[in-house]
């Protein structure tokens, strides 16, 4: 029988700041608590919640991180290293804007931000570990997003060489985290080389087929592209080891579809919301992934346009509660069930009895 997802839980990045409460780990924990969370995820490169390089050489460290959490009846879920990861892969065009995800050390240095990148990826990996946690959420980075839509045509070979060059890369960080016991959750999300389905399988194949490389699921960044996002699940459900509950509509008009006309968020057709404000069919989602025996947590990510923050997190922790599902341990029919006997059935196919005793 499938296992009960766990949650709801919340991702600290987009909440964390200067000012109490949201400029500590115990301080936000606190918060999460009050408005009814049990979980939270760590975005990894916010020294004022988590030291990463640390919490990789140090169990200690570790043991006073889960402490402190634990204290406010909260566990933690994931680490997260989505800046990191998007560093492992930059396209050129890309360069000054992503330096800002990188220490001032490497800025204007795209081979030392990389390997920088590529360290802070293996020390995740040995921090998961001590932490206790058997998955982790990140990016893959891009060297052929630019290229995403297939004007001037593409030269024969460059995708094909882009993807082989994400699997040279991503390769020796995934055999990192299989040594210790994590596996990699990738968010599949535009900007990226691997944003939907059929990217994912192209990254799979660079990489092995690699046990490690699983997904973060996000059906926000599915919505907004217009694929099954329902379909998706069944699909790559053996895959699914994270889940980001994050709403988004998409409301195309005479002036706007999918891409929206490089206006700001609040104008654009298609935009982030806070849970159940958006498109999402989360209820035919939790549905899915109990189908699935998905035994993981359910993670609030807060993108929203247009709603205060504080707002979307105290309406997202009892969104998530409302749609969590306990799987049934007995089927509803179990009261009228009936034993198997050949000969009855046989009777009831009108075959017999000596076709029932063959």
């Amino acid at each position: 029988m499938p296992s009960n997802l766990k949650g709801p839980a919340i991702f600290l990045a987009q909440f964390a700041g200067d000012a109490a409460p949201f400029n500590t780990l115990d301080a936000m924990a606190a918060w999460a608590a009050r408005l009814g969370y049990k979980g939270v995820q760590v975005p990894s490169w916010d020294g004022r919640l988590f030291d990463l390089a640390r919490a990789a050489e140090s169990k200690a460290y570790c043991e006073e991180v889960q402490g402190i959490v634990a204290r406010h009846g909260m566990a933690v879920t994931e680490l997260s290293t989505h800046l990191q990861g998007q560093l492992v892969s930059v396209h050129p065009a890309y360069d000054d804007v992503f330096d800002a995800f990188a220490p001032a050390s490497v800025h204007g240095h795209p081979r030392a931000r990389q390997a920088w990148a590529v360290k802070q990826m293996e020390l995740a990996a040995r921090a998961s570990r001590n932490l206790g946690l058997s998955t982790h959420v990140t990016f893959t980075g891009a060297l052929a997003w630019p290229y995403v839509y297939p004007w001037p045509p593409r030269p024969a070979g460059l995708i094909e060489e882009a993807f082989a060059e994400q699997g040279r890369r991503w390769r020796p960080i995934l055999d990192a985290f299989d040594r210790e016991g994590v596996d990699a959750c990738y968010e599949l999300h535009p900007g990226e080389d691997v944003f939907d389905g059929a990217t994912f399988e192209m990254f799979l194949e660079a990489v092995g087929q690699h046990r490690r490389a699983a997904i973060n699921y996000d059906p926000s960044h599915f919505l907004l592209q217009g694929l099954d996002y329902l379909a998706f699940i069944d699909i790559y459900h053996d895959r699914i080891r994270a889940f980001h509950v994050k709403d988004a509509e998409l409301r195309p008009n005479g002036r706007q579809g999918v891409y929206s006309g490089f206006q700001p968020w609040i104008s654009r057709a298609g935009r982030f919301r806070s849970p159940g404000d958006g498109q999402v069919e989360f209820g035919a989602i939790f549905s899915k992934m109990a189908q699935y025996g998905y035994d993981s947590w359910a993670v609030l990510e807060w993108e929203c346009c247009l709603k205060d923050p504080e707002q979307g997190a105290k309406e997202g922790a009892e969104f998530i509660r409302r749609h969590m599902i306990r799987v049934a341990e007995r089927s509803f029919e179990e009261f009228i069930a009936q034993s198997a006997d050949r000969a009855r059935n046989a009777r009831v196919l009108g075959l017999g009895e000596a076709r029932a005793r063959r």
